[in-house]
């Protein structure tokens, strides 16, 4: 039997859901097997939050002896019989296995020549497959249909039904390329949207335009089954985002929820795309002021039952994005502590990568920037800069130098800002990012460094301000930033906490008392 890495069996054992692991239990007990050390392998990995190989051993072994090999081999067949389990489980709950055995079942009878039953089978098969759209099942039950008739010498058959046959699998092949083709206009868009949140670039915009102005785009007809129809609605939705049509956005994500929710029985199958879908209306909730409703929707993407691990951690993800968000957009800093410092509890039963993004050392440093924990911010901070470069969310890459200069003001490092001054402009010219939102931003950072009178000062920030505003309205900037960068300066002009700037900011926007 070849040898299995535990760090394999580790990260297998980790990535099974509750349900998955109380089956895996259930199925052990169901192989008869009397040796029970692979099931104390299995709790001890479970039990685990780091990996420690040693640790295993001792539990599993005690004061026994230890053989390597006989170790390795315990791993591999503890590797392999979850992974039976989980097919097993699969079949048992997703409709795609259950397809895949009906059309096996029809597979071994036709080998025993029993046609009619291979007929019933696909009878079966072919309905459920419509039901779900599984089109790939279906086309397969076309084929059978003529090998069948074909072994049974059935011309007349043959004669009447393969017209109304070829009709249905162009008809299939035709929903099935559509999708392809959808899926790769939202792939395009999701990749240059990665690149690039804000756009800037003209050629960007025309990219944008080109796709929306597509016949595919612009004929909704064309999107000829439910799973079309929900790629046709989330392109619609991130063009409107990436335009910075927050209504649109808004708007569209309303639809495509509706949309997903007028086939349950698909959406139970796979809520993933649900879940996004919820993401971004919260986050178009939060952009168009729409508070109450957006707490409403946190609390029902928190209430959706996950399909997957995969499913678990989006669900994490994007509930405390909008939460925190939801927390620096008021200024609340100290509930914003308190949430993230939960999160990063709760995240831990997920792996530490897959939270070193720039989306998320943002928040962190944002809501320990705001609650005045200036050393934690910059911890933060530190591991956002040392994330490598890559093509995703190149305006929060820019936007972490940015915010280097205040966190570091704010420790009164002022000997050192003049020289991250410099590498910041260098950093943002050598990407061709430095607009003039940045450019007056860091011009403003050094006056605070050169410390003039506060009448100068003022004069200067009320200008800044004004050009600032106007530049914030334009398409893609993001609102906490703009609102960050201001109501930092504002509070250093005027004295007052950056928490009180960007609560009293709030309660202007959404009117409160």
């Amino acid at each position: 039997m070849p040898k299995t890495p535990s760090s394999k069996l580790f990260h297998l054992v980790k990535s099974l859901s509750g349900s998955e692991k109380r089956y895996f239990k259930i199925f052990v007990n169901s192989q008869g097997s009397r040796d029970n050390k692979y099931l104390q392998l299995f709790d001890a990995m479970d039990g685990q939050e780091e990996f420690d190989d040693e640790v295993l051993k001792e539990v599993v072994y005690g004061e026994e002896a230890i053989q390597s090999r006989k170790y390795s081999e315990l791993k591999a067949y503890l590797y392999e019989l979850i992974l039976k389990s989980l097919q097993s489980y699969d079949e048992k709950s997703s409709v795609g296995h259950r397809l895949k055995n009906m059309m096996q079942g029809v597979r071994v009878l036709f080998r025993r020549s029993l046609f009619d039953d291979c007929k019933d089978h696909l009878v079966k098969a072919r309905k459920l497959a419509y039901r779900y759209e599984q089109f790939n099942t279906i086309l397969e039950a076309l084929d059978w249909e003529k090998k069948i008739a074909y072994a049974e010498t059935d011309i007349d058959f043959l004669d009447k039904e393969l017209a109304r046959i070829a009709a249905e699998e162009n008809k299939v092949l035709n929903q099935l390329r559509m999708i392809s083709e959808y899926r790769n206009i939202f792939f395009s868009l999701l990749v240059s949207l990665r690149k690039h949140t804000v756009v800037k670039r003209d050629e960007q915009k025309q990219m944008l335009q080109e796709i929306i102005e597509s016949p595919l785009i612009q004929e909704y007809e064309r999107a000829n089954s439910h799973t079309a129809r929900v790629i046709y609605h989330r392109i619609y939705s991130i063009y409107h985002f990436a335009a910075s049509d927050q209504q649109g956005f808004y708007q569209k994500n309303q639809e495509l929820i509706a949309l997903m929710e007028s086939e349950p029985h698909i959406l139970q199958e796979d809520v993933s795309e649900y879940i996004s879908a919820l993401s971004n209306l919260i986050r178009s909730c939060g952009e168009m002021g729409h508070l109450e409703e957006m707490e409403e929707k946190l609390e029902k993407l928190y209430s959706v039952t996950p399909k997957s691990l995969d499913d678990e951690l989006k669900i994490h993800r994007q509930y405390y994005q909008a939460k925190l968000s939801l927390c620096m957009l008021k200024g609340a800093f100290d509930e914003g502590i308190r949430v993230l410092n939960r999160h990063l509890k709760e995240r831990k039963r997920f792996e530490e990568g897959l939270f070193e993004s720039h989306t998320f050392y943002y928040i962190y440093f944002y809501i320990t920037f705001g609650a005045g924990e200036y050393s934690r911010a910059l911890d933060f901070l530190n591991q956002w800069l040392n994330l490598p470069s890559t093509v995703e969310r190149q305006d929060l890459q820019s936007m972490s130098r940015m915010l280097n200069l205040m966190v570091h003001y704010e420790l009164g490092n002022f000997e050192l800002l003049e020289s991250l001054i410099r590498s910041t402009y260098r950093f943002l010219k050598k990407r061709n990012e430095l607009d003039d939102m940045e450019r007056k931003t860091i011009n403003l950072i050094r006056k605070l460094v050169e410390t003039p009178s506060k009448k100068m000062l003022k004069e200067d920030f009320k200008r800044f301000k004004e050009q600032f505003e106007g530049l914030s309205q334009q398409a893609g900037t993001p609102r906490l930033y703009t609102n960050a960068v201001v109501a930092w300066f504002e509070s250093k002009i005027e004295g007052r906490g950056f928490s009180e700037i960007l609560q009293k900011e709030f309660k202007r926007q959404f009117h409160k008392d």
